[in-house]
């Protein structure tokens, strides 16, 4: 097996300015470092070339995606506004998205990188792979950067594996927070199906219920899946196994995207859920099969959220060693302390959330069969 996987120095050089935590410095607050920041990436990447496993990957090479790209998910004035104000020393995409001079060029090397590694998925170059790229993407929206995000990565991506003639695509989030802006750009769209897995009433407030379920003619292809605070691995897996495996055999997508945020770990920063490495890697082995079943096994996992430095690192590896089936001979430091943490197990709240989401996925649109002639 060829596990993929793209990276670009440029990625670290995102500059989300000065803030405390996620919110611009003044008044009375202190300047200080931005939660999305370069440290957690680089450490992921840094610890990949420690242990070795760097090297028993094939690396794919990003480039910047063009306006037209751009475009297939994001209205052309504010891909144009973006523009200027990175020629003139940056500003807010919208909301929440500080960047700076040259920001505009780094994001369109993340959604480029994003197409770059679909590709060699979809091309089968690699067997499956893992973009680490930055700025993230899934709060973007058509008209405006959202939660650290300027462009739609995964969402671009798809749109160009479809401009190309690829059909049916599914995308997987699992990041804390709902992948709103997947969602508004695929709302209407029964081609792609979107599930969304995140912490219920979190960022952004006014989405990621489960009543969205999409629009028009694309109704029943939006899942949410707004687990509870406090949901650990066994939620997880059991969201999974009742929820979104059979929504993608139903759907029976031809290529699959895991918007893969970090923030759902027990140790992150801003986020209030319960995952450790070992979730990260079972959740990644689900989706291996289920992509192995129904699409060929073309698996494209993209990075988004993940705020905590010292952890990241590992719930990434794990994902890594999954998807290559390379084991390396780092251990997680923090996993028997994680592990034996209350919230591990399923609780019975989190069940009956999960259980009332199950008939959703009859209303998944699957595939109609070619008509006789």
């Amino acid at each position: 097996m060829t596990t993929g996987a793209l990276w670009h120095e440029k990625y670290m050089w995102w500059d989300t300015r000065h803030a405390s935590v996620f919110i611009p410095s003044g008044g009375w607050l202190e300047p200080d470092e931005h939660a999305e920041n370069p440290r957690t990436k680089r450490r992921l990447k840094n610890l990949l070339d420690a242990t070795g496993l760097s090297a028993q990957l094939q690396w794919l090479e990003p480039r910047e995606a063009t306006v037209e790209e751009l475009c297939r998910v994001h209205d052309r004035e504010y891909v144009d506004r973006m523009k200027a104000l990175s020629d003139d020393n940056g500003g807010d995409a919208g909301e929440l998205t500080p960047f700076a001079g040259g920001g505009f060029e780094i994001a369109a090397l993340a959604a480029g990188g994003v197409i770059a590694a679909a590709e060699a998925v979809r091309d089968r170059v690699v067997d499956n792979a893992y973009a680490i790229t930055r700025p993230p993407g899934h709060h973007a929206e058509r008209d405006r950067g959202r939660g650290f995000c300027m462009f739609g990565n995964v969402a671009v991506a798809a749109r160009h594996l479809q401009a190309a003639g690829l059909g049916r695509i599914a995308v997987v989030d699992w990041d804390v927070h709902h992948g709103n802006g997947t969602q508004q750009a695929f709302w209407e769209d029964p081609s792609v199906l979107t599930i969304s897995l995140h912490q219920d009433g979190y960022y952004p407030h006014e989405s990621g219920y489960a009543d969205e379920r999409g629009g028009g003619a694309g109704h029943g292809s939006n899942i949410n899946v707004p687990l509870p605070p406090g949901t650990g691995t066994a939620g997880y897996e059991y969201a999974f196994d009742e929820v979104v495996v059979p929504a993608l055999e139903r759907f029976r997508p031809e290529f699959v995207f895991v918007a893969s945020g970090f923030d759902s770990s027990a140790l992150d920063p801003l986020g209030r859920q319960m995952l450790h490495s070992e979730g990260y890697r079972r959740l990644t082995r689900r989706m291996l099969d289920v992509a192995g079943s129904v699409a060929g096994g073309r698996l494209l996992g993209v990075h988004e959220g993940g705020y905590s430095a010292g952890y990241v690192p590992f719930c990434g590896l794990a994902v890594f060693e999954e998807l290559s089936g390379i084991r390396t001979e780092a251990d997680d430091p923090f996993l028997d302390f994680l592990s034996a943490m209350a919230g591990q197990d399923l609780a019975p709240h989190q069940k009956d959330v999960v259980d009332g989401l199950v008939p959703l996925v009859a209303e998944v649109p699957a595939p109609q069969p070619a008509p006789d002639h």
